[in-house]
């Protein structure tokens, strides 16, 4: 029998792309509930950093960055996908170090500390 091992709606068939992304989202919507001035910020997700993208070696890879709000575009949060898989070996710790680099990163673009964006920052 060929065919998909299940249905497109199955968590299964989700990619790791798509399930990484989902994480993303979720932690998102929790610090929006806070801070609903991050409606107003574009949020994304790409797998890695460009080369010569930033001040990086090869030992300090970045999780994530931002880019300022400037000439009518909002301001970006990145969360680069693949350096925080290397990092993690399963869901939850992937899940805790997505909302890590996303608070940090929102912290950046509001000028707040991250324990102030999200008290609980640190805390594992």
């Amino acid at each position: 029998m060929r065919g998909p091992i299940a249905p497109p709606q199955v968590p299964l068939a989700a990619s790791r792309a798509e399930t990484f992304a989902d994480l993303v989202q979720d932690s998102v919507e929790r610090l929006e509930r806070r801070w609903p001035q991050l409606a107003d910020v574009d949020f994304l997700v790409l797998d890695v950093p460009r080369p010569g993208g930033g001040a990086w070696s090869d030992e300090a890879v970045p999780l994530g960055g931002t880019v300022a709000a400037r000439d009518g575009r909002p301001a970006r949060v990145v969360v680069y996908r693949r350096p925080v898989e290397i990092r993690t070996k399963g869901r939850d710790e992937r899940a805790a170090l997505v909302h890590e680099v996303v608070v940090e990163q929102v912290a950046e673009v509001l000028g707040l500390t991250p324990e102030t964006v999200d008290p609980r920052y640190g805390e594992d």
